[in-house]
């Protein structure tokens, strides 16, 4: 299989998870291909992609999102260090979920345990990442990031 092939495999499994795990409405808007250093916002939780591709994958939200999808999963509102927390677990569900679907499209990945990065944060180290806005019908934004690396 073509690493182009792998990469839209990935980029629709990573897309189906995040409908799977997050249970408030929004819209997937158009990807686009970025270069480094990518800014954060607020905060992010990255986890590492590796089996039959490399790469990470990194959810980046507002702490707003996070309050809200924490409020849809539990009924109570996430803030805080609980916030810094359950972004890394939501980056944890939608990889692990990722790496479920992959593997029914005969694709399979490892994750690495979550990093969460608070703050306004400059990612490198990568030469290019696809970049999946999700708009949640509030206006807000949570990014998707994917990184692939280059195989040597």
């Amino acid at each position: 299989m073509d690493k182009a092939a792998n990469v839209q495999k990935v980029l629709n499994a990573t897309i189906s998870s995040l409908t799977t795990v997050i249970p408030i409405k929004f819209e997937v808007l158009s990807p686009s291909m970025i270069k480094q250093p990518y800014e954060q916002r607020e905060i992010s939780v990255l986890i590492g992609l590796i089996g039959n591709m490399k790469g990470r994958l990194i959810v980046e939200p507002t702490h707003t999102t996070i309050g809200k999808i924490g409020q849809a999963m539990f009924g109570m509102n996430i803030e805080g260090e609980m916030a810094e927390s359950f972004t890394g677990e939501l980056g944890n569900m939608i990889a692990g979920n990722l790496c479920t679907i992959l593997e029914k499209e005969s694709l399979t990945l490892d994750i690495s345990p979550p990093t969460v990065l608070t703050g306004n944060t400059k990612f490198f180290g990568f030469q290019q990442a696809f970049k999946i806005p999700v708009k949640f019908e509030d206006g807000e934004l949570l990014n998707l990031l994917l990184t692939i690396d280059e195989e040597r």
